[in-house]
């Protein structure tokens, strides 16, 4: 604050201090703007969208980039054979770990008897192996007693191309449950779902641990038996660039709108959608044609949806013969949270607000027929329903937010028409960096301003 003060008595004189020269006249708005972005990005926890052209060219480059980029701090952690040598996950916690082709690799959970539990992991093959169809990994959770909570399987699909796949695993407590309701040791286990058929290298795994806490008080326990389904209009509108991210980790905010960005054949990009309660996602995913428009790669494109603990939601594919082809997800209902009561899993997995996750795979195969691209992407994202309040948490998730759309996630995914240069810039800035951040910078903004008015 310090300095502040000293700049707004050098500007008040507009002569020179005791200790430097007055502002000059090229202290324009545009070096405001900087000062303001560079402050921001400094502070702990602080985060700065991208303006103008080197933005986007980083953010290209970024998703252009081969492979899958893990969690920035994930902690490195071996899986073992047996339950005897479980090393612990704790929740709100990232982990990298490994898969071999043969047998179950073992992790262990500590849990508390109020709290539902849920486990992601991210298989990452190898860019070279080759897959089948009903090749990926298995995700079990079960009690200290080996009694099964939950089992959950991810496959690579029709296009037997290699890609990072994700299961959940779950121990969930509440009204009516028999099994997996007490308190103490969990182990969760990885394992791949064909290993006869797999390739014969490791495959990397990045594993999440989240906790929800229980309601302050009962609810409903029944999911809702009727809601809009009809599929509404596309959206229209020019698309606005937006490069997708390579990971969970690193997803790239989006909000409504129509987005435009490229891809190549075995790529993965990843977007990450804030989703108040009571909201529903519509999504769908269009490639541009190639040039040479003979050939066919089966469920060339892959759409899925994957919710704030990344547990796959729902999925699309379709097939590619070069002429430009689009797919969509499947209607869904609203985001509740009695939806955990449902048979139909993508109904269940539509269970707490958060961010979720747009997930768009081109399948490797696609390059024998059409070469390596890039091929254009567009994305078209609305967002209906309209947003409530949530169900009362009678604790904090774990990771804090969680299921939560905070004002920082609101701000960094842009909706249709935003700008994210100049000005909108270092005010979205000074909103994300906090109140005590903000406060800081909007004075230093206030002192440019009575400084120009006093030349002026």
């Amino acid at each position: 604050m310090g300095r502040w003060c000293t700049a707004r008595r050098r500007a008040g004189t507009g002569r020179a201090g005791p200790k430097g020269p007055a502002l000059p006249t090229a202290f324009t708005r545009t070096a405001v703007v900087a000062a303001v972005l560079a402050t921001t990005a400094a502070l702990p926890g602080a985060t700065v969208l991208a303006a103008g052209p080197a933005g986007t060219e980083a953010a290209d480059a970024a998703g252009a980039s081969a492979g899958y980029d893990f969690a920035d701090g994930a902690v490195p952690v071996a899986g073992a054979s047996d339950t005897a040598g479980a090393e612990t996950l704790a929740a709100g916690s990232v982990y990298r770990s490994s898969l071999p082709r043969n047998g179950t690799r073992y992790y262990r959970l500590d849990l508390d008897a109020a709290s539902d539990a849920y486990v992601s992991v991210t298989a990452i093959p190898g860019p070279g192996g080759e897959v089948t169809a009903v090749d990926g990994i298995r995700v079990s959770v079960r009690d200290a007693d080996g009694g099964s909570c939950s089992v959950h399987s991810a496959t690579f699909g029709a296009a037997r191309s290699p890609r990072p796949v994700t299961a959940w695993g779950m121990r969930e407590t509440g009204p009516g449950g028999t099994r997996c309701q007490d308190p103490g040791t969990y182990y969760v286990g990885v394992e791949r779902t064909r290993p006869q058929d797999s390739p014969p290298d490791d495959w990397d795994l990045e594993l999440t641990v989240a906790t929800e806490p229980g309601l302050r008080q009962a609810g409903a326990t029944k999911a809702p038996e009727t809601w809009d389904s009809a599929s509404p209009e596309p959206l229209d509108g020019e698309p606005e660039r937006r490069a997708g991210g390579s990971g969970f980790a690193h997803a790239t905010p989006l909000g409504q709108g129509v987005w435009r960005d490229d891809i190549r054949p075995g790529q993965t990009l990843y977007y990450r959608v804030p989703v108040d309660w009571g909201r529903q996602v519509y999504a769908t995913a269009e490639l541009a044609g190639s040039a040479d428009a003979s050939g066919y790669a089966t469920g060339a494109l892959r759409l899925a949806l994957h919710n704030p603990v990344r547990g796959e939601v729902v999925d699309a594919a379709k097939g590619y013969t070069g002429r430009r082809t689009t797919v969509g997800l499947a209607p869904l209902p609203p985001v509740a949270y009695p939806n955990r009561y449902a048979t139909a899993g993508r109904v269940a997995a539509l269970r707490f607000a958060g961010d979720y996750y747009l997930v768009v795979h081109l399948a490797a195969q696609a390059a024998d027929d059409f070469g390596q691209g890039p091929f254009g992407l567009t994305l078209r994202l609305r967002l209906g329903g309209a947003a409530r309040s949530g169900p009362g948490y009678a604790g904090e998730s774990r990771p804090q937010g969680l299921f939560e759309v905070s004002a920082r996630n609101r701000i960094a995914a842009p909706g249709s028409g935003s700008g994210t240069a100049g000005d909108d810039t270092a005010m979205k800035a000074v909103a994300v960096g906090g109140i005590g951040t903000g406060s800081l910078l909007l004075v230093g903004l206030a002192v440019w301003t009575a400084a120009t008015r006093r030349r002026t």
